[in-house]
């Protein structure tokens, strides 16, 4: 095919002007990271624009209004991409275990998503990061027939043979790896092998077996995304030839554009200019927040009655989980230079909360893990609520990391609570299991 031969003959190009200077290869894989992550993201309904991915991703700037999932995915797919980009440098081998922790890095954490029964009603199902999927995950067609993947019982079976497979055709002499990456990506697609985050997965595996033969990796554009469907669905029905074609003619664009950085010119694409523009747009109103609400008493007031107490509510809940492991608990709302405490205590400093509140410390001390040799070991869960004069109020971790900005008159939803008490928890669970991992690594 006309695009396969084109890419095997820019690879030619490319090996003759290795090795790429350090500085130059660093920003040739910065560009290919940020659009990897927005363009894979953005294909599974990711609400980010580029500018507000770049600006996540470089410079930790949350977008305002959009939902905190999808700044978890954008984290996670950039930390798999990472994690990538580092081990295909040595000789690692694609197994299932690699497979079950690039999901596991990818997705962070179990969650629920919408799903269909086998009879194609709306039901819920829990997504278990790194495991294979326990239940069937089939879609409905535009035509409204239900498309239907590998079972729960077959895909260990199916995924152990995909690797076999693989593992037969890489040590084929003169294998093309941009045919082998294509048909490797088809196959996965066709198990679907997890609960959600199988188009992510296998993107980011295609391109791994293509680093791993000295390519590029192919981004596949959101705004080419019917294509994209298209001949996937064409494979679907027998006819896998305009699906390789179609990646080795993506492959292509990233081939020219490495060996246009490597040869010092210029890596910009028609489109960056707006790009750069969109994230200056994002970096502008983190910075000067435009017809924004004043901290007012009434203001601060409607968040503190409308969010902070249901954060706290089920804060306190989430940290008492954890009170069997310690010999002393205690809550306390940290607030005008004023520790109260216990369960009642947003009650009690209601009254003095005025337009001067700047911030609000939501904590659950815990003293001495019960366990020998950790009884000297305390932890502090905490989340703290900032209300800044114009930009609206922001929730931060003890880290002083941003984890969602608001601005006033709008307030938490009950999925970001949820999402935010979480976080903390996870912290906590963390936290215990190092420090058991000490004790028990001194014991032996």
């Amino acid at each position: 095919m006309e695009h396969i031969e084109k890419a095997l003959q820019l690879k030619g190009q490319l090996d003759k002007l290795r090795p790429i200077e350090k500085e130059q290869e660093a920003i040739i894989t910065q560009k290919f990271r940020l659009d990897w992550n927005y363009h894979s993201n953005n294909l599974e309904g990711n609400s980010l624009t580029f500018g507000e991915t770049k600006a996540l991703i470089l410079f930790g700037i949350t977008a305002q209004g959009k939902p905190l999932k999808d700044h978890f995915e954008i984290k996670g797919h950039d930390e798999a991409l990472k994690w990538v980009i580092d081990v295909v440098q040595g000789d690692y081998p694609l197994t299932e275990n690699f497979i079950r922790e690039l999901h596991a890095l990818l997705l962070k954490e179990s969650y629920e998503v919408n799903a269909i029964t086998p009879d194609g009603q709306p039901t819920k199902k829990r997504v278990a990061v790194g495991s294979y999927k326990t239940t069937p995950n089939h879609v409905l067609t535009k035509t409204g027939e239900i498309f239907r993947f590998a079972s729960p019982e077959e895909t260990p079976a199916l995924m152990h043979d995909l690797i076999n497979w693989y593992k037969d055709k890489k040590d084929v002499p003169d294998v093309n790896p941009i045919l082998l990456a294509a048909e490797f990506h088809y196959r996965f697609i066709r198990i679907h092998p997890f609960d959600d985050g199988n188009g992510r997965t296998a993107r980011i595996l295609m391109n791994f077996i293509l680093m791993q033969f000295g390519y590029p990796p192919v981004i596949i554009k959101t705004e080419d995304k019917a294509n994209y469907f298209s001949v996937l669905q064409l494979a679907d029905s027998g006819s896998i030839e305009p699906f390789m074609d179609y990646i080795a003619k993506n492959l292509i664009r990233s081939l020219e554009l490495m060996i246009a950085g490597a040869s010092g010119q210029s890596i910009e694409e028609p489109d960056d200019l707006d790009k750069e523009i969109a994230l200056l747009e994002q970096r502008f109103k983190t910075s000067i927040k435009e017809n924004q609400v004043l901290r007012t008493k009434e203001a601060v007031l409607d968040i503190y009655d409308n969010s902070i107490a249901k954060l706290w509510e089920r804060f306190l809940s989430s940290c008492k989980r954890f009170d069997s492991f310690y010999a002393i608990n205690e809550s306390t709302l940290y607030i005008l230079g004023k520790a109260w405490k216990g369960v009642d205590a947003p009650k009690m400093i209601r009254q003095f909360i005025d337009e001067n509140l700047s911030f609000i410390y939501l904590i659950y001390n815990f003293t001495s893990i019960n366990y020998e040799g950790l009884t000297n070991y305390n932890f502090r869960s905490q989340i703290e609520v900032k209300f800044n004069f114009t930009e609206g109020y922001t929730i931060h971790l003890p880290d002083n990391s941003k984890l969602l900005e608001k601005p006033y008159g709008v307030q938490l939803t009950d999925k970001e609570i949820d999402e935010l008490v979480k976080v903390e928890a996870l912290r906590h669970k963390d936290f215990i299991e190092r420090k058991l991992k000490e004790i028990q690594n001194k014991n032996t």
